[in-house]
């Protein structure tokens, strides 16, 4: 399961230094600033990795599509498929891939979430489909973790101050080996 662990974090490494799509920090921050954000709120085990890992297309992503400079395109499918894929929880992958869905349904909701996204996030909302229409919304409403991908946008929006300073990537992994480790089938010690 450390392998496992090591392999997930390991999309984090160089990520210090790019920096986090017209943001005034890096890939890096934002991740860690999220995932703080969410272990604050006391959410479970899952939100906060999907929290720490929500962008994680971004950066395995790399060659792919962009959005003239703004990130990679659907890269909230990516991260999704990318955790799947190495054995997280359906739900942890589900709410990596709905993080920009969420924002989407935030600016057909409510009009002063869509006024207060920063620029960066403004333009990638137009690449992502703009706001939802009134039947994208109602479906998106009735998903099971709702919730839980609404708070991870809120902590997504909220991750992008240059002076914070969360706990380091370090401090998720033996988190992300619990949560690697109650995916298995097998359950060997972590």
């Amino acid at each position: 399961m450390l392998r496992r662990a090591d392999a997930l974090l390991s999309w984090f490494e160089g990520a210090d230094e790019r920096g986090y799509i017209g943001e005034p920090v890096s890939q890096l921050a934002h991740a860690l600033q999220c995932a703080a954000a969410a272990a604050q709120a006391h959410a479970p085990e899952e939100a906060i990795l999907a929290a720490l890992f929500h962008d994680v297309g971004h950066l395995a992503g790399a060659g792919l599509p962009e959005m003239d400079g703004l990130g990679v395109v659907d890269h909230e499918g990516i991260g999704a498929r990318l955790l799947e894929d190495a054995g997280c929880s359906k739900a942890m992958a589900e709410l990596v891939g709905n993080h920009v869905a969420a924002k989407r349904y935030l600016c057909f909701h409510d009009a002063e979430y869509g006024a207060k996204l920063s620029e960066a996030s403004r333009q990638t909302l137009a690449f992502q489909g703009g706001p939802m229409s009134a039947d994208e919304a109602a479906a998106f409403k009735a998903h099971p973790n709702f919730r839980w991908i609404l708070a991870l946008r809120s902590w997504d929006e909220r991750a992008k101050d240059p002076k914070a300073r969360p706990p380091g990537l370090g401090s998720y992994r033996e988190r992300l080996c619990a949560h690697l480790e109650s995916t298995s089938r097998e359950k060997p010690p972590c």
